[in-house]
């Protein structure tokens, strides 16, 4: 059982997984931290200083608070600030996924171009020729 275990373990597809997996939740911290560190406080600047992280509405009289953490212990309130941030996030990873594929695609395309077999060059005259004399003595012996 432990053999079956391991082979199913080191199958290609399974460690391409997790090595994409890894990848993965490496590339999210780092989208996660150019979002909120580099992009958010551009965006709250153009917007007039603005810091959307602590942006929320209030459902509920009982929210007195002027942040989000506090705002939250006093009942509901709708976090459009975040909202706006983990939008924003999907927005630049969807597209960076989009180059990336575009690239894979294009390098596919590629290989395959400089795979495929090269087209035999035209004769020249003197070979056109030389067959033309070729099939000539052929017809007549």
């Amino acid at each position: 059982m432990f053999k079956e275990f391991k082979e199913f373990a080191m199958k290609g597809n399974l460690v391409d997984m997790a090595v994409a997996f890894v990848m993965g939740a490496a590339f999210t911290k780092l989208s996660g931290s150019f979002i909120e560190d580099l992009v958010m406080p551009l965006v709250g600047k153009v917007a007039g200083g603005m810091d959307y992280s602590n942006r929320f509405l209030p459902l509920s009289d009982k929210v007195t608070a002027t942040n989000l953490a506090e705002a939250k212990t006093q009942g509901a309130v709708l976090a459009y600030g975040n909202f706006v941030s983990v939008g924003i996030n999907f927005v630049i990873v969807a597209f960076v996924m989009f180059l990336v594929v575009k690239s894979i695609n294009k390098a596919k395309a590629l290989a395959e171009e400089l795979a495929a077999p090269a087209a035999p060059p035209e004769p020249t005259a003197e070979e056109k020729l030389l067959c033309e004399i070729r099939d000539l003595l052929k017809q007549k012996g």
